[in-house]
């Protein structure tokens, strides 16, 4: 495999520009792009996307990996870490941190990255992670899911012009991958969507349900709020003789909206 470093070096030569015309592009010294061609030093993992949008390449083809063998390789990284995701976020993050230790600058484990640091509140990382990936990734779900983690780190951060601008990146679709499949695939492709779209589509709708009757209690409408509480709990409670299917999920919608049960019940209880 060809190092990072004369890769670089490869590819600017062949667009016939200077270390210093591509520095300037980056925000670095020159003397840094000389190291790095040198291989005395490797850029930052977020400057990966940027560097591979300059040269028009992929971030895997920057470092020269068989793109099908890496697409194996990160779909087993992200189930890994999507195991621990309930449970052990920092071991899901150290998995991602891991893998892209293996595979740096890879597109789809930087946006696992700030899905799971956003959880554990690194919102500066997050922001400038997913700056790097909205101009650079070349995956059209990638862009729009670190738009959406990069408004949540704004909000979180007290930003919230600079959320709604991120949001404003997002389009408005009323229709998903999954239940376009459920509803046109056939056999186990149409059940897997299906089950998939069920448990997403509930949990939206009881997030939903809150935030909207929370909405409604601060204009003091509370008896409009409390019905939206208690459709939520009747939401969860419809799920509760639901299976699991352990090929995707851990728990059901009515186990996993816990901890949303007891938030509502002391929201009725004010």
């Amino acid at each position: 495999m060809i190092k990072l470093g004369e890769k670089i070096k490869s590819l600017r030569k062949q667009k016939n520009i200077s270390q210093e015309v591509f520095a300037n592009y980056l925000g670095v010294s020159f003397q840094a792009v000389s190291k790095w061609e040198t291989g005395n030093t490797m850029p930052d993992v977020t400057m990966i996307p940027a560097i591979a949008s300059f040269f028009g390449v992929s971030t895997d083809e920057l470092f020269d990996f068989n793109l099908y063998e890496i697409e194996k390789n990160v779909e087993a990284i992200v189930d890994e870490h999507s195991k621990y995701w309930y449970e052990d976020k920092s071991k899901a993050e150290q998995i991602i941190r891991d893998g892209l230790k293996r595979y740096p600058g890879n597109d789809v484990l930087l946006n696992c990255l700030i899905g799971v640091i956003s959880e554990l509140g690194k919102n500066d990382e997050v922001i400038t992670i997913g700056k790097a990936l909205v101009e650079s990734t070349k995956y059209d779900d990638v862009r729009m899911d670190a738009y959406r983690i990069m408004a949540e780190a704004y909000k979180a951060k007290g930003e919230y012009e600079l959320a709604k601008d991120a949001i404003e990146h997002i389009p408005e679709i009323y229709f998903t991958k999954l239940g376009v499949a459920a509803r046109l695939l056939e056999g186990e492709e149409m059940y897997e969507a299906a089950q998939k779209q069920k448990n997403i589509s509930a949990e939206d709708l009881i997030d939903m349900l809150i935030i909207a009757g929370k909405r409604l209690k601060e204009n003091g409408e509370i008896e409009k709020a409390n019905s939206q509480f208690r459709i939520a709990l009747k939401v969860m409670d419809a799920f509760k003789d639901d299976f699991i299917e352990s090929k995707w999920f851990k728990a059901t919608v009515y186990e996993y909206a816990n901890e949303q049960r007891k938030e509502i019940e002391k929201l009725l209880s004010e």
